[in-house]
């Protein structure tokens, strides 16, 4: 049996731990590993017809080349946003053009049958994928073609529909609280507003358990349009009543503004997103030209996802290795490992392409304040959903 495993889109701690467990369970079987470099990128690019092409883009695991790799962030098999299904003309390897048909008003094409003929010239017989929504809605395109799959969920955004927690997310919550907290020394010693810019495209989730733990006086998350001028007759009562004389605000790079738009920039990558990020410094300006108060702008951005995982996404990113190598070993296929209501479970590697995984506002959010709202936590999961 041999087992081909890949990491795509953004990277998150937790990823590395995930890689060795897959491996350590897989030797422990008597299973050959191997790694797909830079996520769907490697089937894409990779020529069978080229024997030089295995080093750039194969890399073969075992227990002594993972020995070490737990022990620091970022995945060892590199990454990148590739849809095999959708690729681009700037995207195309050369070897392969004029072999597929660009289509459709955005002229992508569907390379899908090349990737299949790479599994199949490797010699992998399963799948694992650790990825978002994106990289594993292209796992459940190649379990309908017939591929063994157990797919793995990671995102920092914690919004992978289907299960209640995905690789990377306490790591980044862990890091926000962190950067948060340490602003509030220039913030507090300048008398300002802080207004802090946190990873979270469609969901907020990040953000507002950040801002609940951090404690900070404002959150602004993706689900929810904000009141520019609310949010700035908020924020000066919470400066004054302060007695550092400072505010703090959070805000997800997906939020907006009524009648706003969300702030995106650049080209479409292979899954259709621009990149995100500048709410927060618009925000703030907005802000200060209303009060007439400084503001300190921060994107922590990458800081999120820097850096090795804590103990939880260790735990999550081990335990989520050996229950999909396990997977495999009972003959299972087209499934992604889970956590529900606290407990590791498996669904339909499909699950994630069925709905979106949001904040539940009413629930944990009060839109009038723009603060989270947990008033009842009997009952509740760790992370409380």
């Amino acid at each position: 049996m041999r087992i081909g495993i890949l990491t795509g889109g953004g990277d998150v701690p937790g990823l590395n731990p995930c890689i060795k467990a897959v491996v350590n369970r897989a030797g422990d079987a008597g299973w050959d590993v191997v790694g797909i470099r830079r996520g769907w990128g490697g089937l894409l690019n990779f020529n069978p017809d080229d024997p030089t092409s295995a080093d750039e883009w194969i890399q073969p695991l075992t227990p002594a080349s993972v020995r070490t790799i737990d022990r620091y962030g970022g995945t060892h098999l590199h990454t990148s946003r590739t849809n095999p299904a959708k690729v681009k003309a700037s995207s195309m390897p050369g070897f392969l053009e004029g072999k597929f048909p660009f289509t459709g008003d955005k002229k992508l094409a569907d390379c899908t049958s090349h990737a299949l003929r790479v599994l199949e010239h490797l010699g992998i017989d399963a799948l694992i994928p650790i990825g978002g929504d994106d990289t594993l809605s292209f796992a459940a395109r190649m379990h309908k073609e017939g591929v063994r799959v157990v797919a793995i969920p990671k995102t920092m955004d914690n919004d992978v529909f289907g299960t209640d927690y995905c690789i990377g997310f306490s790591t980044a919550v862990t890091r926000s609280v962190e950067f948060i907290n340490s602003l509030r020394t220039p913030t507090g010693s300048h008398e300002r507003i802080a207004v802090i810019e946190l990873f979270g495209r469609n969901s907020g989730e990040t953000a507002l358990i950040s801002a609940y733990l951090a404690d900070v006086d404002r959150t602004l998350i993706s689900e929810v349009p904000f009141d520019i001028e609310r949010l700035a007759r908020q924020v000066v009562i919470d400066k004054r009543d302060n007695p550092s004389n400072y505010a703090m605000v959070v805000i997800s790079e997906g939020a907006s503004m009524l009648g706003g738009q969300v702030v995106e920039y650049g080209q479409e990558d292979a899954y259709g997103h621009k990149k995100l990020g500048g709410i927060g410094q618009i925000a703030g300006e907005a802000l200060k030209q209303l009060t007439g108060i400084d503001i300190v702008h921060q994107q922590i951005a990458y800081l999120m996802r820097a850096g090795a995982p804590d103990s939880l996404d260790r735990m999550v990113a081990i335990s989520y290795a050996n229950l999909a190598v396990d997977q495999l070993l009972q003959g299972h296929s087209g499934r992604m490992v889970a956590l529900q209501n606290g407990q590791y479970t498996t669904v339909p590697v499909d699950t994630c392409t069925q709905g979106l995984k949001r904040v539940d506002v009413n629930e944990l959010y009060d839109t009038e304040a723009y603060r989270p709202k947990v008033r009842h936590v009997l009952g509740k999961p760790m992370f409380l959903y």
